[in-house]
């Protein structure tokens, strides 16, 4: 009669067993008392690359609003120039790298402005455009109250605007008295944030002040279109998944939002931006808005497909194929 076979029992490996062993036997205990450490270990380094660079960019931006608060009352454009290395400083200090595809129209070349329009779907679009175009930001009245913010804005000479009707013509003004002055201007035509996924239909009064020519017998103000998108999160592409942790928008605090956003490496936004649009080529400011939103638009999607993407040049003249807000 063959006996049974003797049943085979699971050998458990050193790597998996704590304290049996000395840390001395072929290193095993150490990497086995190390691996159920990691997870916490990686929370504790992003906790702690949230507060390094959350604290630097704290000293900076007090360092910057001492120097801007004396350029900003000295003549010239040294209040420009630090303002735009303020904010590219910022995004190098939140460890956010900026890649650009196409380039900024030089504002007052032959005495015209230039309106930059932009998607905006996280407060970060403020410094990443910032750094990059030569313009002030038109925001609305609301940021004006808002603490530490409003100082920061006031002194990069923000445009504060209300985003009722009866106001409209009123601010159109001031905006205009900016670019006859030789600023150019960064608009969000949205009128709010995005998740990021989309951009949203565009209002076309906030491209009222590109009409009419800031004087008798000068051509209107241009208008460039720019696509912002947040392509890259821990050096990886970002999808639907993880494109959201860059979108600020509904009640979210800019506080919660940069402690997460703090805590991972390998950021990237991409700008893209496209060739100007003359409103002269368009029969009227719907046709332009139109425009301005299928350019941004069009590239942002491109962008957000990982797909090699390029300016979008020339009028776009079709029939809307999305709802404008008037």
């Amino acid at each position: 009669m063959v006996p049974a076979p003797r049943r085979l029992r699971a050998k458990r490996l050193p790597l998996l067993r704590q304290g049996e062993q000395s840390v001395h036997d072929g290193g095993w205990l150490s990497v086995g008392r190390v691996w159920p450490l990691l997870p916490a270990n990686r929370h504790i380094l992003r906790r702690i690359r949230a507060i390094r660079r959350g604290l630097a960019v704290l000293a900076w931006t007090t360092l910057a609003i001492a120097v801007q608060s004396v350029l900003i009352v000295l003549p010239g454009r040294p209040k420009v120039i630090f303002a735009r290395f303020y904010w590219r400083t910022t995004c190098r200090l939140i460890g956010l790298k900026i890649r650009v595809i196409g380039a900024p129209i030089r504002g007052q070349a032959g005495r015209r402005s230039v309106v930059f329009v932009s998607n905006h779907s996280s407060w970060l679009d403020v410094p990443v455009l910032g750094g990059l175009l030569p313009a002030c930001f038109i925001s609305k009245e609301d940021v004006a109250h808002w603490p530490v913010v409003n100082l920061i804005a006031r002194l990069g000479r923000t445009v504060f605007v209300q985003r009722h009707r009866s106001s409209t013509p009123r601010e159109r003004d001031e905006m205009r008295r900016r670019l006859g002055g030789g600023d150019n201007l960064i608009l969000f035509p949205e009128g709010t944030t995005s998740d990021g996924s989309r951009v949203l239909p565009f209002r076309s009064a906030f491209l009222s002040i590109a009409e009419i020519p800031l004087s008798e017998g000068d051509a209107p103000t241009l208008v460039q279109p720019v696509s912002v998108v947040y392509d890259r999160l821990s050096y990886l592409p970002a999808g639907r998944a993880t494109r959201p942790l860059f979108a600020w928008y509904g009640d979210m605090d800019i506080g919660s939002h940069f402690w997460r956003l703090a805590q991972h490496r390998g950021l990237r936004v991409t700008v893209l931006l496209h060739v100007p649009l003359d409103p002269r080529d368009f029969a009227s400011r719907k046709a332009l808005t139109q425009a301005c939103w299928k350019a941004v638009a069009d590239g942002a999607a491109t962008l957000r497909q990982n797909r090699p993407a390029k300016p979008i040049s020339g009028p776009v003249r079709s029939e809307p194929t999305a709802p404008l807000l008037v």
